[in-house]
């Protein structure tokens, strides 16, 4: 849901029931568990997911509970128990294979090492090779943040954007992410996909009945296509792709969004030796279903080691009160800076719970219904 915001925050215009976050948090912890995930890695990839719902990044939290790990799982293409292999490991390095277990347990571990590192030596860089989904890029760079360091990461994906001028789905949608500590109650983090808008965007306006703004996903005809159900179809097929951030063509720079794409793209496969681009497809020649065998990188930089960290949040906070002090346009009450919006959704969600559509609310009932937990949903009243 696209909220509105005034000069105290959000606008509470919420249709949609709330449920508490520990309510959520245990069902699917309970729910990893009896796919296979170990308890604490269950608590892991819950928190992570929670993480978006707490921003208002719905395409990366509830929404993605069961289509993309529990249903993934199911079908054996998941592996719910990560068995992380450490390739190097140097004192400001690491490689590590994930061997197609959860992503998001692969890594929390990676960036534990990283922080540590950072630590000691200011630097740090890391990747990982036959991962799958991560969750939200903004989890892993605000680990650095609430440690006082800076993070920046990326990860590749199943083949969703053609390269400007083109139309072929090569490469995935490719986040490329930043973190910043400031002396705000919140970090800057700009968490954001290189392509004009992601999979889950598009998954989020099927579920919800909602067309796909035109100019975000072009057909094999260069046309722009808006039905959401079949642009999932079509994807899936390779009849369409998304446009690169910036849009089709070059008017409006497609050609930059394509380039931070590609950018993505080799840190992501090349650092660990990884697959990429249609490689990250999950169907074997045969159509059978397989890993997405996904590679991610990570940096960890600590302030400490250049200006100091108060100084360096100092800076960044005076900047950012630069920004939105500046003068408002016309129509518009303010003026935001990254990471705002999400601390302000937070502080508009935290006492009222996670809120739930439909299609959510019937996922959450036919698992616990599956796997006979012992959860009552306030929706169900």
């Amino acid at each position: 849901m696209a909220y509105e915001f005034d000069e105290n925050g959000v606008i509470d215009n919420e249709t949609r029931p709330f449920v508490p976050w520990e309510t959520v948090n245990n069902f699917m912890i309970d729910t990893f568990k009896k796919v296979g995930v170990p308890e604490e890695d269950a608590k892991i990839c819950a928190d992570v997911l929670l993480e978006s719902d707490r921003r208002g990044v719905e395409s990366h939290g509830c929404n993605r509970f069961k289509p993309i790990y529990i249903d993934r799982i199911d079908a054996g293409i998941l592996n719910p128990v990560t068995e992380l292999e450490i390739v190097k490991d140097t004192p400001t390095t690491v490689v590590a294979d994930a061997h197609d277990g959860m992503g998001m347990v692969a890594s929390y571990k990676v960036m534990e090492m990283l922080l540590d590192k950072a630590e000691k030596y200011g630097l740090a860089m890391g990747a990982i090779r036959n991962s799958s989904h991560y969750g939200i890029a903004g989890y892993w760079t605000t680990m650095a943040t609430d440690r006082g360091m800076i993070g920046l990461t990326g990860t590749n994906a199943r083949p969703s954007i053609a390269p400007t001028f083109g139309v072929d789905n090569m490469m995935g949608t490719n986040p490329l992410t930043f973190s910043f500590p400031t002396d705000e109650g919140f970090p800057f983090i700009i968490d954001c996909a290189t392509s004009i808008t992601q999979r889950g965007k598009i998954e989020f306006f099927a579920r919800n009945g909602m067309d796909t703004p035109s100019g975000m996903v072009i057909g094999r005809d260069g046309s722009a296509m808006t039905d959401s159900e079949e642009i999932l179809t079509a994807l899936t097929q390779g009849e369409a792709a998304l446009a690169p951030l910036g849009g089709i063509g070059e008017a409006l720079a497609g050609y930059k969004g394509y380039g931070y794409a590609a950018v993505v793209e080799i840190l992501s496969a090349a650092l660990a030796d990884g697959l990429f681009m249609k490689d990250l497809t999950n169907k074997n020649p045969d159509g059978s279903k397989r890993p997405y065998h996904l590679g991610h990188f990570f940096l960890v930089i600590n302030p400490e080691f250049f200006s100091g960290e108060e100084v360096f949040r100092k800076k960044a906070g005076d900047i950012l009160r630069g920004l939105r002090n500046s003068t408002v346009a016309p129509g518009e009450t303010r003026i935001f800076t990254p990471g705002e919006k999400a601390h302000l959704i937070w502080e508009y969600r935290k006492d009222r719970g996670v809120p739930v559509g439909e299609s959510v609310q019937k996922e959450f009932v036919e698992l616990r219904d599956r796997f006979n937990l012992p959860y009552h949903f306030g929706f169900e009243d």
